[in-house]
């Protein structure tokens, strides 16, 4: 039944809901009780009142953090210092590397779809078992220990059916991840680089099932069948606003900016509005300009100054990877790294493992310690946990964009040979080269 279906009603979520005003710095302490009782209870008309009265309480006296969601305030209190770089290479040199943007996002998606979610507990132990460890190679169920495979076939179990690079067919499964990259080409060639919030709101209702859509998405999507307009279809009984959603539907506005950050977080910023407030924006705008900066970038350091310059200075999004880049400079491991962001963003929490905060503390980490290694960089975003497939993918754009099809080993095409299934209206199967030639025309157009 349709009521069954995840992140529709509000009453299952009020927990989510509280955490998510904690860390917004509202005073909602007095509410705990309410919101778990909403929850269990499952009472919908309460819920709303709860969530509503909740909104209405004032931020704590000394709350650190400003975090506007309108973009002239983000732009007003964010660094915006990095300008324009011109390309250096020639339109051969511009199609290696969105191509291996392109393939970079699919690589990584495939990676991270068998873990995601799951805790370390239980991923590195399969890892091992597995002789993939550390991670290195896709995970393959054929790779597995006869334990392993045991539970990847039997329904309840851990690593039951998820996807295996051993068993794409040859075409990389559809994705989240990857159906939002291929709908934002869609938009950008319907409405133009252009676009308006209300653009892609239509975009999603014309070419994108509901029921395709997760958290956030999924709120945004039925705020918007009822006639919600972005903001108000961001912030109207959505628990999931300041969750990953946002930031992965970036990449494509980075691929059509290639040296220009400012544009392609200005872009993002246009489509994140609609599903997502605050921080869930700001990981949205970082992705962006860090995949756009990756086309010009000679260091890691380069590609995290491009993110950090279009969100604002003093958000918590800054703050957490201001804290990554001190531990990579304080000589911490990649490991003691993943370590620290689980101390401080337990993935058990309400919000856990699905935050914005914690998976983009994870995509700089695997920036910096990946050492401009495509493979070795998507495998430290996996292996940290979290939002795996999520992580992946955009690790993959950045190092794609930043290293070009070329240099991207053949172990990481094998199992889709550029080929990947959406559910995107219209597009059932598409190829990095039909892709890549249409983002070309856009970058040039």
């Amino acid at each position: 039944m349709l009521t069954q279906q995840p992140w529709i009603r509000l009453a299952p979520h009020m927990v989510e809901e509280y955490e998510q005003d904690i860390l917004e710095g509202l005073e909602v302490e007095d509410f705990k009780d309410a919101c778990e009782h909403v929850r269990n209870t499952g009472d919908e008309e309460l819920a709303k009142a709860l969530y509503d009265a909740m909104h209405r309480v004032k931020v704590k006296d000394g709350y650190p953090f400003e975090e506007p969601s309108d973009y002239d305030s983000i732009v007003a209190c964010s660094p915006h210092k990095i300008t324009k770089k011109p390309l250096d290479y020639d339109e051969n040199g511009l199609k290696d590397r969105l191509e291996g943007a392109w393939t970079g996002r699919i690589a990584g998606c495939l990676l991270g779809k068998p873990t995601e979610g799951f805790p370390r507990t239980i991923v590195y132990p399969m890892l091992k078992a597995s002789g993939n460890w550390p991670l290195h190679k896709y995970i393959k169920k054929c790779d597995m220990s006869a334990e392993y495979a045991k539970m990847a076939e039997t329904p309840g179990q851990w690593f039951y059916g998820r996807c295996y690079a051993d068993l794409t067919g040859g075409i990389s499964p559809s994705d989240d991840d990857t159906n939002y990259t291929v709908l934002s080409l869609k938009l950008v060639e319907q409405y133009g680089k252009d676009f308006k919030p209300v653009d892609v709101m239509e975009a999603w209702l014309l070419y994108l099932p509901y029921l395709n859509v997760c958290t956030a998405e999924r709120v945004a999507y039925r705020n918007a069948a009822m006639g919600l307009l972005p903001p108000q279809s961001a912030d109207t009984y959505n628990p999931f606003r300041e969750w990953i959603g946002a930031q992965i539907r970036t990449d494509f506005f980075g691929y059509i900016n290639p040296g220009d950050p400012t544009r392609a977080a200005e872009m993002a910023y246009r489509d994140a509005v609609i599903s997502h407030v605050k921080n869930g924006i700001y990981g949205a705008m970082f992705a962006a300009a860090a995949i756009a900066a990756a086309a010009t970038a000679e260091t890691a350091d380069d590609i995290l100054n491009a993110g950090l310059d279009v969100i604002p200075a003093k958000c918590r999004l800054r703050r957490d990877i201001d804290l990554v880049r001190q531990w990579y400079a304080d000589g911490l491991s990649a490991e003691e790294v993943m370590d620290r962001i689980h101390e401080a963003y337990p993935p058990h929490a309400a919000a856990g493992w699905v935050y914005t905060n914690p998976n983009t503390m994870i995509v700089a980490m695997a920036v910096l310690y990946g050492q401009r290694d495509f493979g070795k960089s998507m495998c430290l975003a996996v292996q940290a946990c979290y939002d795996t497939d999520c992580n992946g993918a955009t690790v993959g754009s950045i190092l794609g964009m930043w290293v070009g099809r070329k240099a991207i080993p053949e172990i990481w095409l094998e199992p889709f040979h550029g080929k990947l299934y959406t559910n995107i209206s219209g597009y059932p199967v598409v190829d990095t080269g039909d892709l890549t030639r249409r983002t070309i025309a856009l970058v040039n157009r």
